[in-house]
This record gives C-alpha cells, structure tokens and sequence, in this order.
C-alpha cells in the first residue's frame, strides 16, 4: 500500500522568490545616527524619545565609526554618580563601541538571523563603500518571516522545491 502525503499538493517556488529575502530589502534605512562629540545626555533623550535601545555613530562623511547602546550610557550614568560628575560631561565618542560588526545588504535573512543568534547582537549596520546604508534589527528579520507565513522556507532559501 503506498503512503499518501497529507500535506496536500506542493506549490512551485520560483527562484525569484530567493531574490526578495535578502537583508537590504528588509533593513531600515531612515536611521537615527549619533556624532562623536554629542553628549550622552543627548543620546540618553534620544534613545527614549524614539523608543530605541541605541543607534550608530557616524562622523561628518556619514562613515560608520561606532554604535552607542542603552548598556553604554547605563554605564556611563553608573560611573558618573560613583565619582559624583554630571551626566553632560561625557561624550558619546568616550562611550561608544568602537569594533562593530557590520553584515552585506545581499546576505540572506535567514542567514541575518543565525548571524543574530551568534553573536547575541541586538542590530547590525550595513556599509556600503564605506557609508552607513541602513541598519537590520532582530525585529527586521522576525518581519520578513512573517511575510513569508504559509511557505516552506527551506525551499525558498535553497531556490528547490
């Protein structure tokens, strides 16, 4: 007796599909940058005012030179009442992280998200010829898995069926 599939027909995956789910076509590209010589109280209104946990820092060629998070000022502000100095004597450029990964706006989602879950990094940016381009957060991905709901990832990854 054979065994019947009860999944039901399979529909055709078009290797176009393979195309859309790349990182530049997910990314946000209107970003909220920070400078070097800011303030971290300015960074810290920033941060709340947009409700964001933290940003890039590019300079004046809008080159990426760092990303200043939450944990940077929370640090800074820990710091700042521990030698009793004001919060607006510290600058963004003392705070920030200076090694930042970047990923490749072509890079697959799928392959953003183990990137993700690797590094345990909360956003990435993406460079292009040495500009800050955009930016892809978890929430980035968790949205283009959404769009794809009802398909077989794995398929439409691998450009198969």
């Amino acid at each position: 007796m054979p065994i019947k599939s009860f999944q039901g027909a399979r529909k055709q995956q078009n290797s176009t599909e393979s195309a859309q789910l790349k990182v530049r076509d997910y990314m946000t590209t209107k970003l909220i940058t920070f400078k070097p010589d800011q303030s971290v109280q300015e960074v810290v209104e920033a941060l709340i005012k947009n409700k964001i946990s933290g940003g890039p820092v590019v300079n004046e060629k809008q080159e990426l030179v760092g990303i200043i998070s939450e944990g940077d000022c929370l640090k800074q502000l820990s710091e700042s009442r521990y030698y009793n100095m004001p919060l607006e004597h510290d600058n963004v450029e003392k705070r920030m992280a200076t090694n930042v990964e970047t990923i490749d706006g072509n890079m697959d989602v799928f392959d953003a998200a183990n990137k993700f879950l690797q590094s345990k990094r909360r956003r990435f940016p993406i460079v292009e010829n040495g500009k800050l381009v955009g930016q892809i957060s978890q929430k980035d991905i968790l949205i283009a898995a959404l769009k794809l709901k009802g398909e077989n990832w794995n398929s439409t990854t691998k450009g198969g069926v």
